[in-house]
């Protein structure tokens, strides 16, 4: 298997091309900047668009795209079996921006996806996608499109997983402990009367990204996770089975 590793360099995107390596998985980062990705990924093992690799662990190479920019998509995914999507819009200046990324540059993978015949589609959005009312969208409708997006991913016909996460750690604070994951199903945490949703380490969502590319029980399913340090440690596979279509 090879993964294709979508908006690489973003908080999540860097953990999942960090956990496809700890695991052996053969990767490729799709970034937009490649002075960035120098900066913040490993060095590439086998040249793609960069001049210079190294030898040792499993296949990684970097290559340069722009999701609003379908022709710059097809390239990147040959020779890859599968997609994780961690791309988002983060440009609070850009109005166009959570349509352009998050919508249109979802759009232009779901199509470059199909046409290189890949097996399973990953794609990271957010808890409170089904809520037009979240705060969240004050920035330019970024979860209202996160749910357009997440529509023509589940009419596609691909094998996908699409994973919602709560609000993103980079690192615990003093005294802080990670917690186990929690997942449940689509519209699960949100304002009262739903379940308070929580924060989630990134690096346990790309540990739930990595986990949705292999389980059969990850196929065609919206998860919203959480963690909680109250909650019964779970393996992955066993919180896929808990989450019905």
């Amino acid at each position: 298997m090879k993964v294709l590793v979508v908006g690489a360099t973003g908080g999540v995107g860097r953990r999942c091309v960090e956990a496809l390596r700890a695991k052996g998985v053969a990767c490729r980062a799709l970034v937009k900047d490649a002075a960035r990705a120098a900066n913040l990924l490993p060095q590439p093992t086998t040249p793609a668009n960069s001049s210079s690799g190294t030898s040792g662990g499993p296949e990684f190479d970097v290559m340069t795209g722009d999701v609003y920019q379908y022709a710059t998509l097809p390239r990147a995914f040959a020779g890859c079996d599968a997609v994780i999507v961690a791309s988002a819009a983060n440009d609070k200046s850009d109005p166009f921006g959570p349509f352009k990324i998050d919508y249109q540059g979802t759009l232009n993978l779901i199509a470059a996806a199909k046409r290189a015949g890949v097996k399973r589609f990953v794609f990271v959005t957010s808890i409170g996608a089904d809520d037009p009312f979240n705060p969240l969208n004050l920035f330019w409708g970024i979860l209202f499109w996160k749910k357009r997006a997440e529509e023509e991913l589940q009419r596609s016909g691909l094998s996908y997983t699409i994973v919602r996460p709560g609000g993103l750690k980079s690192k615990l604070g003093d005294g802080e402990v990670a917690g186990s994951i929690v997942m449940e199903g689509p519209d699960s945490f949100g304002f009262p009367p739903m379940r308070r949703s929580g924060a989630i380490l990134r690096s346990q969502v790309a540990d739930v990204c990595v986990e949705a590319l292999v389980c059969p029980a990850a196929a065609d399913k919206v998860v919203e996770v959480i963690a909680e340090e109250s909650a019964p440690e779970r393996s992955l596979q066993q919180l896929f089975e808990s989450v019905s279509l």
